[in-house]
């Protein structure tokens, strides 16, 4: 069995929340919890950044102060000594170095940014498009069951492929939009919802 975890919002705070606070730019507060639309919510973003001046390596500082959220690296343990773990995020490598380092370097698939000769962000690549949940249909084509958990808009249809999905501390707006999925408002729920849904769904 494998799980599939979103990273921001679930080990690791909101990077671009992080950002806003530290820039005072509250248009980048806006994330995959607030915008359905991921290509709208980055195009928006990055304009924004443009506006602003900021740099890579402005968001590099704002990430190195960073750490995950209080609980998450015990969770991990948890869970690592339980099943393979793999992290499924919309972020990007350049952002998420210094916060897989403090997590012990778990298996990250998530998407690259276009940087310029000035350090200035310019564009994204996405790995795969809805790769959240295509990651989990292969993981179903290698004959793995899978528990999913993340807190986003963006991550329901992998909640939704998996053999069993989680939301974890998600807004209201989410919840209401896919009551199908059980909610973990804290880490200790998340793993009794761990729990259930190997015992639910058994298998290897």
């Amino acid at each position: 069995m494998i799980a599939c975890l979103d990273l921001e919002g679930v080990l690791v705070p909101e990077i671009w929340i992080n950002v806003a606070e530290k820039t005072g730019i509250d248009a980048l507060r806006r994330t995959t919890r607030d915008e359905p639309d991921y290509d709208v919510l980055m195009r928006g973003r990055l304009d924004i950044l443009a506006e602003h001046g900021l740099k890579i390596g402005d968001i590099q500082e704002v990430i190195a102060g960073m750490g995950p959220l209080d609980g998450a690296g015990d969770f991990l343990d948890w869970l690592r000594q339980r099943h393979q773990v793999v992290i499924l995020s919309d972020t990007f490598y350049e952002f998420a170095a210094p916060l897989m380092q403090q997590l012990g370097y778990p298996c990250l698939f998530c998407h690259s940014l276009q940087i310029d000769d000035d350090g200035s962000v310019s564009g994204y690549q996405l790995r795969i498009a809805d790769g959240k949940r295509k990651a989990v249909l292969a993981f179903r084509d290698l004959n793995f069951q899978t528990i999913a958990a993340g807190d986003s808009y963006n991550d329901t249809t992998m909640l939704g492929e998996a053999d069993a999905g989680i939301l974890f501390k998600p807004p209201q707006n989410v919840i209401d939009d896919f009551p199908q999925f059980p909610v973990a408002r804290g880490y200790d729920d998340l793993r009794r919802e761990f729990e259930a849904a190997e015992k639910r769904i058994g298998g290897n």
